[in-house]
């Protein structure tokens, strides 16, 4: 989806900047009109993973935010009011564009503005999830509850990302050192043993000129695969930064062999996991879809689960929607349609949500132990082929010297 830099003046008179996604320029202006904004320009971002937000700063990650989030907790737990509150935070807060977010949204609350319209003044660091669960402390005028659910959801989220991370970090190291390896041995040990081959006027077997061939080939038109390849990658990255693009990439993803399941339930298991929370914060169903179907991860499945929102708003059961497009495995159909039948839905989805995680620790671990061997035999078979088809003259050589 096309990406707007948009500048902007609060109804408190501050001028703002921000990136927002839209189709049309013109939707976007009025958007931003009807939530109270003067819009003083619009300006399409043609390339926004090469750009950095003034706000964004330097790599604001989850664990910052979970960081803040149990601080600021505990200062609302303790009995601080919620502007003395940010103020203790921010300073202790060192990134500079997140204490300058800060600071305006502590600025906008003491103007009377609610927390949950104060945060959502950016985006960039205070996703929508995050804002319905400070509106729904607002209304039940508990917000240190509505806080510790939200920090239970940022950890049990973080734990599942950390043990995705490790477990694709060795086998991504394996490749990585397997394809330097052969790119070193092509690139520089083959040219210089061809020279001495060439030099002697030896014969050569076949595996020795195919490999001294491709190395040669490799080199003399480096000039012309090595600016194909890095435009074809940034050609890529900006297709897969379009709607199409994006959507062709999350079919593929999730029809993958071995690890589409994969990509499927985790992405499953996000959406089970922040419907429990929304839902534990008194939104309703379809409102809580409706906002959980962003942690999907994948345009195909949010599209999926629209059509799911919409039959559900239409007066159907939740359990129904979901059987009509298969995306659950029975036994979490089962735990769904117990939880909407008993009232105790949020809890079953929590129990959906561990479920899929385990499946995810499985499959994983499954994944590791088979890529893990196939990756090291492969990379062995080649660097050992490169190495005896350039020993082979040797040999031969030696033969002849006796």
């Amino acid at each position: 989806m096309p990406v707007y830099r948009c500048k902007i003046a609060t109804p408190e008179g501050r001028i703002q900047e921000k990136d927002v996604e839209s189709l049309n320029p013109a939707v976007l202006k009025s958007d931003l009109e009807r939530q109270g904004y003067f819009v003083l320009g619009l300006r399409r971002r043609f390339f926004p993973s090469l750009h950095f937000s003034g706000w964004l700063g330097r790599g604001f990650s989850d664990r910052q935010f979970l960081s803040f989030n149990q601080e600021f907790h505990v200062l609302i737990r303790s009995g601080l009011p919620i502007v003395q509150a940010l103020e203790a935070v921010i300073e202790r807060t060192e990134m500079k564009g997140f204490r300058q977010a800060l600071t305006e949204v502590k600025n906008a609350i003491r103007s009377g503005t609610s927390p949950s319209e104060g945060f959502s003044l950016f985006p960039q660091f205070f996703p929508p999830l995050y804002l319905a669960s400070l509106k729904a402390g607002e209304k039940t005028g508990d917000m240190a509850v509505t806080l510790e659910r939200f920090i239970s959801y940022q950890k049990k989220v973080e734990t599942v990302k950390n043990e995705v991370k490790k477990a694709s970090f060795y086998p991504l190291l394996l490749m990585v050192a397997a394809l330097v390896t052969v790119a070193f041995l092509v690139l520089w040990v083959v040219p210089r043993l061809s020279q001495i081959f060439i030099d002697a006027q030896v014969p050569l077997p076949w595996a020795t000129r195919l490999l001294m061939a491709t190395a040669q080939g490799m080199a003399s038109f480096a000039v012309l695969w090595v600016p194909l390849l890095l435009g074809g990658t940034v050609a890529l990255r900006y297709f897969f930064q379009t709607e199409g693009g994006r959507l062709f990439l999350d079919r593929w993803k999730i029809r993958l062999p071995l690890i589409g399941d994969l990509f499927l339930e985790y992405s499953l298991g996000a959406f089970c996991r922040t419907l429990a929370t929304t839902l534990l914060s008194g939104i309703p169903l379809v409102p809580a879809m409706q906002m959980s179907a962003g942690t999907l991860g994948n345009r195909q499945l949010e599209k999926q689960f629209a059509a799911i929102a919409h039959q559900v708003k239409e007066g159907g059961s939740l359990i129904n929607a979901l059987e009509r497009f298969g995306l659950f495995s029975n036994l979490a159909l089962r735990l769904i349609a117990v939880g909407e039948k008993t009232g105790a839905l949020p809890e079953m989805l929590s129990n959906v949500a561990e479920y899929y995680e385990m499946e995810i620790g499985r499959r994983l671990e499954r994944f590791s132990s088979l890529f893990e061997p196939l990756m090291i035999i492969s990379a062995g078979l080649l660097i050992g082929g490169i190495i005896i088809a350039m020993y082979l003259p040797i040999f031969q050589m030696a033969g002849a010297v006796r």
